[in-house]
């Protein structure tokens, strides 16, 4: 499926190629240039693919070739991991870089927006399972009506923003890749930062706070609206993976764990958060 592309754009496969149901990456190189050749099947990865041509290199790797199903793009290999830094003492600092990248990604730029999704349909998959389920998917299908309805500072969003999709790149700084193309309000962008780097790291006690606090001070958020954002987030990954069939236990913890602390912490009444 690579072939097309590698005589199109003249370029030499350079390992072992990484195939599933949604596409597929290729490392290749071209005038010596190490390179990721990716092909999008599903429209949310074409998407991302597109506003990769969009960030123009600023915050993201760059995209150099585009057709609508395959990405050509700068292959990121620096050696320093952000997911690692979480683990081994560094849980600040890693969240501090990827809230910079983020103002970097969110910035406005002077040229045509590709194709986005907005936050609202992306949401779709919550309202049927939080009226099967109710209970915290119920809460998380409230918080997410009052905030769609009441979106402000909205931007482009990644929409996957997370330790495993910011990378290395050494003199270039830290580079997102495998953004899923939505616009909406900025604050959703950094939920997926407490879901990661992985499941034991998210649920260690006092980490969910403390990287609350962290993200709000860091990417200047309104800390009560940014914990209605994980309520409403975490419910809407929970409804996706009670679609395929699981049961969502990481996702519920951290729901549960947001809406205690807007418990805690008096949040204000739904007219005034807006």
């Amino acid at each position: 499926m690579f072939d097309p592309y590698l005589e199109a754009w003249n370029l030499t496969p350079d390992g072992e190629a990484i195939t599933t149901n949604y596409g597929g990456l290729l490392p290749v190189t071209r005038d010596g240039e190490s390179l990721m050749l990716k092909l999008a099947f599903e429209p949310e990865e074409r998407r991302g693919s597109g506003l990769m041509i969009w960030y123009a290199g600023e915050g993201a790797a760059r995209g150099l070739e585009y057709d609508g199903a395959a990405l050509l793009m700068e292959r990121v290999t620096g050696p320093r991991s952000l997911g690692d830094m979480a683990r081994s003492g560094a849980d600040d600092e890693a969240t501090r870089l990827l809230c910079e990248v983020a103002a970097t990604l969110h910035a406005p730029r002077d040229r045509p927006l590709p194709e986005l999704v907005p936050l609202e349909p992306w949401f779709s998959a919550l309202w049927p399972v939080a009226e099967a389920r109710g209970g915290l998917l119920g809460r998380a299908a409230d918080a997410a009506r009052v905030l769609l309805a009441t979106e402000r500072d909205r931007v482009v969003l990644h929409g996957d923003l997370h330790h495993g999709n910011v990378l290395d790149g050494a003199e270039r700084g830290w580079l997102a890749i495998d953004p899923k193309g939505l616009h909406g309000e900025r604050a959703f962008d950094f939920v997926n930062i407490l879901r990661n780097p992985d499941i034991d790291t998210s649920l260690i006690p006092g980490r969910f706070i403390r990287q609350i606090d962290v993200i709000a001070e860091a990417a200047d958020l309104d800390r009560t609206r940014f914990l209605m954002w994980v309520v409403a987030f975490t419910g809407l990954s929970a409804a996706w993976i009670i679609n395929d069939g699981q049961e969502p236990a990481s996702d519920l913890a951290l729901c549960a764990l947001a809406a205690e602390e807007l418990d805690r912490t008096e949040p204000l009444p739904i007219d005034q958060v807006k």
